[in-house]
């Protein structure tokens, strides 16, 4: 596996991983990019929305955001806008319930949902008259995008160039007990209290769900055991976590692939940087800097792009 040097070096005033994390999400301004909806309808009656930036390209790049984020997050709309500046056509997907419209079903989506992936792929992608096709994943999106290119393995359709990913969980059992400590708490407040009301909004539909235990979870641990797992056909969390853990599914990756994550990464465990699992690999780049945060990345200048988009453009170009 070539373990990459990287060239990032973070803004002298961002000292710390958190905030290096925390300040583009809070002032980062918004991207200023306009896209075209649209709703691409499930086989089992629920949807998928989705935002297209379309320009006549014949090269298309899909970008799957994180964790209770979404197609207007700031560092997806930012990421549209640089792969635009190159003259491409990009697709930002939301998941099951993280459009502005809640899903129809009662499940919604997590962290290895990578059949939804599949299914964006093969009914909104693929019959499309692109030649060439790009996937970008960030944080839990990144986790779903390794998972999917391990299960497919030698199966991808041949205009599937390359892959990046950023800042992956890869081992969700040990992100989500790294999460749970005292240091996280401003993390974990904040997923909770976004992933609470979709479960207060479900079951205003779904009487069945019931939100008794709501004011008792805290962390992902409980959350998973009592919502996630259940919900999406798992027997526990546990079970959950190990399953879709993209970590067992690297080695299967044949698509040239970039997986950067920051060693000060503040959600991401040592276990969440595959350099065992990517040993015998030579399309599997791993770049990890000193610095970045999680998602993160930021540089300033007359641009106003980030390191990592600047970066992403820089390994595809390799490949096209």
């Amino acid at each position: 596996m070539p373990l990459l040097q990287s060239t990032y070096k973070r803004p002298v005033f961002l000292f710390n991983k958190h905030l290096e994390t925390i300040y583009p999400a809070l002032f980062r301004p918004d991207a200023q990019v306009v896209a075209e909806k649209e709703r691409l309808e499930l086989p089992d009656g629920d949807f998928l929305d989705l935002d297209w930036y379309r320009q006549g390209s014949d090269k298309l790049f899909i970008l799957s955001h994180g964790l209770e984020g979404s197609s207007q997050s700031t560092y997806i709309r930012w990421m549209c806008k640089r792969l635009l500046a190159e003259g491409w056509d990009v697709l930002a997907w939301n998941f099951r319930g993280c459009s502005d419209t809640p899903n129809r079903l009662m499940r919604f989506y997590h962290s290895g949902e990578s059949n939804d992936l599949r299914l964006l792929l093969n009914l909104a992608v693929y019959p499309t008259s692109y030649q060439q096709f790009f996937l970008i994943g960030f944080s839990m999106g990144g986790n779903i995008t390794l998972k999917y290119l391990g299960e497919q393995e030698k199966d991808l359709d041949a205009r599937l160039r390359c892959a990046v990913t950023y800042s992956v969980p890869c081992d969700l059992a040990s992100g989500a007990e790294l999460l749970a400590e005292w240091q996280s708490s401003v993390y974990m407040r904040r997923f909770m209290k976004s992933l609470k009301e979709k479960i207060r909004e479900k079951s205003t539909r779904y009487p069945q769900l019931s939100t008794k235990e709501l004011g008792d979870i805290h962390t992902f641990k409980t959350f998973d055991e009592v919502y996630t797992a259940p919900l999406h056909g798992f027997a526990s969390a546990k079970e959950y976590w190990r399953l879709n853990s993209s970590l067992s599914f690297i080695p299967a990756i044949t698509l040239p692939t970039l997986f950067i994550s920051a060693a000060n990464d503040p959600f991401l465990t040592p276990a969440c940087y595959p350099i065992a699992a990517g040993k015998s690999m030579t399309n599997f780049f791993l770049e990890i800097p000193s610095h970045g945060g999680h998602c993160g990345f930021s540089q300033f200048n007359s641009t106003g792009f980030y390191w990592s988009e600047d970066r992403c453009i820089e390994f595809i170009q390799q490949y096209l």
